[in-house]
């Protein structure tokens, strides 16, 4: 009786803060699949909240349309339809809906930065910012520039969230707006909010797969323990650090879906295609994404020393000077996610899971280049196999190529609700990564 009792509470508290903090007004599936987690939705749904609706630089139809324009870069038609109505409903003007060729030259000059901070935040200078800040009379003030890049990250790393959580559109799929909607993948977003926890596809297959999911939790549980162990027992040096820094950064650059899912229907791959027709009005340069420099390693991915440029000693504070409270908001949004547990691994109860939080965090920065110098990048090794590398690889960097097989195949043991606390973790590092970037940028056109 006590979990009915719980959940009741949870959902009148998921219920209130869509009252207090949606813009549509109602329950979509991006809120019911993270009310899971309703401590974090909170913060989530307060910061999003914020930057669509409080005071800001930016008018409301134009947030909107800035969330769109993200969403495109990753051909995701689910917040596409759903700010293509808000932006309506704020009185956005209907023809900007036709494509970026309507929308005044200002916003289409953000086209840059969005394509970069979605696919290679690494490339983003100062002069990238003093392009938009110094362009007559389409200039961007700073203010308004970080309100943008703020959404602009919010709304790619919520795309990480969408695909990695198989979230469907809410309606039929059919014409609405002019737009082809497609259902975003075969898995339902209904089967994560009931967190039916064993019955997981890939455990569907006998006894066998529960037997040898049940060994693989149990490895990571003795790998947990032993790190925790090594690290009270030997002294590691700044040189070795670095160097299982820049292996762990060289080898995520080959880490590809391809590989270990060749068998794949090829269908699961055609949504890019069918959708591509439909969103590529919203952006410029489609073909452009994170896999080409790691295919080709023709580009060099430098180091980006977390030291030198953090969110909490520097981003936070020049976010919170320009853009007012939402650095409040970001801050208690990324300490919720990354601080978020219940003590408990699948079926063990008091685990402490904080090396695994702190490995998914850290790898996702890895491969955005960014390195903690305190942080054994050998731990990401121990406690990350290869098919959850190559499932944090796809749903950071390209999302839509997310199947649902490559979120059964890894912790075959573990709840949805622990693989959904999983993809915030990865959305909100990845935001993380894409703020850092940007803020570095236009902290370095101030100095």
């Amino acid at each position: 009786m006590e979990g009915v009792v719980q959940a009741n509470t949870a959902d009148e508290r998921t219920n209130f803060l869509v009252e207090e903090y949606s813009t549509s007004g109602r329950l979509d599936n991006i809120t019911q699949v993270m009310s899971l987690h309703t401590q974090y939705l909170e913060s989530f749904l307060r910061s999003q909240f914020y930057m669509l609706r409080m005071d800001g630089p930016l008018p409301l139809p134009d947030r909107h349309y800035i969330a769109i324009m993200a969403a495109a870069r990753h051909q995701c038609s689910y917040l596409i339809n759903m700010h293509v109505d808000e932006f309506l409903k704020t009185g956005g003007i209907a023809e900007w809906l036709n494509g970026l060729e309507y929308v005044p030259q200002r916003l289409r000059n953000l086209n840059e930065i969005n394509k970069l901070l979605a696919h290679r935040p690494w490339l983003i200078t100062k002069e990238h910012i003093q392009k938009l800040v110094k362009t007559g009379e389409n200039n961007w003030s700073l203010p308004e520039l970080v309100h943008a890049v703020v959404l602009l990250a919010h709304y790619h790393a919520l795309a990480s969230f969408v695909y990695g959580s198989g979230i469907n559109p809410e309606r039929d799929p059919g014409i609405a707006n002019g737009f082809r909607l497609i259902s975003v993948s075969s898995f339902c977003v209904c089967d994560l909010a009931n967190d039916n926890s064993i019955g997981n596809a890939s455990l569907a297959g006998g006894n066998f797969g529960i037997v040898d999911s049940l060994g693989e939790l149990e490895a990571l549980m003795e790998r947990m323990k032993r790190l925790q162990e090594d690290r009270e027992d030997e002294e590691t040096t700044p040189e070795e650090m670095s160097t299982r820094f820049e292996k762990e950064k060289k080898e995520s650059l080959f880490v590809v879906p391809g590989e270990t899912f060749h068998s794949f229907p090829h269908s699961d791959f055609e949504d890019d295609m069918i959708v591509t027709a439909d969103v590529s009005r919203y952006i410029e340069d489609p073909g452009f994404g994170y896999e080409d420099f790691a295919r080709r390693g023709e580009e060099h991915l430098p180091t980006f020393r977390a030291q030198d440029y953090t969110w909490e000693n520097h981003g936070f504070s020049l976010v919170n000077r320009l853009y007012s409270d939402i650095g409040h908001l970001l801050d208690e949004k990324f300490r919720m996610v990354y601080n978020l547990t219940y003590n408990t691994m699948a079926t063990h109860e008091d685990v402490d899971t904080t090396t695994l939080r702190r490995a998914l965090f850290n790898y996702v920065h890895c491969m955005f280049g960014i390195r903690y110098d305190d942080y054994d990048y050998g731990e990401v090794n121990q406690l990350l196999e290869r098919s959850l590398k190559v499932y944090i690889k796809t749903v950071t960097c390209y999302p839509e190529r997310t199947t649902k097989r490559m979120y059964d195949s890894y912790w075959r043991q573990f709840t949805h609700s622990e693989k959904v606390h999983v993809n915030l973790l990865l959305m909100e590092a990845r935001m993380q990564a894409e703020l850092l970037y940007a803020l570095r940028a236009i902290t370095r056109h101030l100095t």
